[in-house]
């Protein structure tokens, strides 16, 4: 059980908090039990100092489907529809969309779910003997 209680810093400073550890439903030591500089002896109270910290939302990467001369078209719009999850009328706009330009967005993702489906877009592609290739790179 934690027990917290201010403690003010001067200007300047980086503000702290009292922290008492209290072990079990014990109550605290009493004040007699304190070393010179005011903190409990064993396991009892410290000065923590608090930073602020920033989350940040995580960088995104794209997923890229690169068009080669061997895989289906209706292979491609599976893959689009089953892994990426899009919609059929999406996933044949991304298709077509892979098939003029050479290259296409199958979708953004954090980096550990780009990198999960790309690897299974390539396994499955290699399931069914087709060249398919993706890469992944920073959206």
């Amino acid at each position: 059980m934690l027990a917290h209680s201010p403690v003010r810093s001067p200007p300047g400073k980086t503000a702290a908090r009292r922290v008492t550890i209290i072990s079990g439903m014990s109550t605290p030591r009493p004040p007699d039990d304190r070393d010179d500089d005011g903190l409990e002896r064993e396991g009892g109270t410290g000065v923590v100092e608090e930073t602020e910290k920033k989350l940040e939302k995580p960088r995104l990467y794209k997923v890229l489907l690169h068009n080669d001369d061997y895989t289906t078209m209706e292979f491609v719009v599976m893959v689009l529809m089953n892994v990426f999850r899009h919609q059929q009328n999406e996933a044949v706009r991304i298709m077509l969309n892979v098939h003029h330009n050479g290259i296409g967005v199958a979708g953004i993702y954090s980096y550990d779910v780009a990198e999960t489906k790309s690897k299974q877009t390539e396994e499955l592609a290699r399931h069914n003997e087709y060249p398919l290739r993706t890469s992944v790179e920073p959206a």
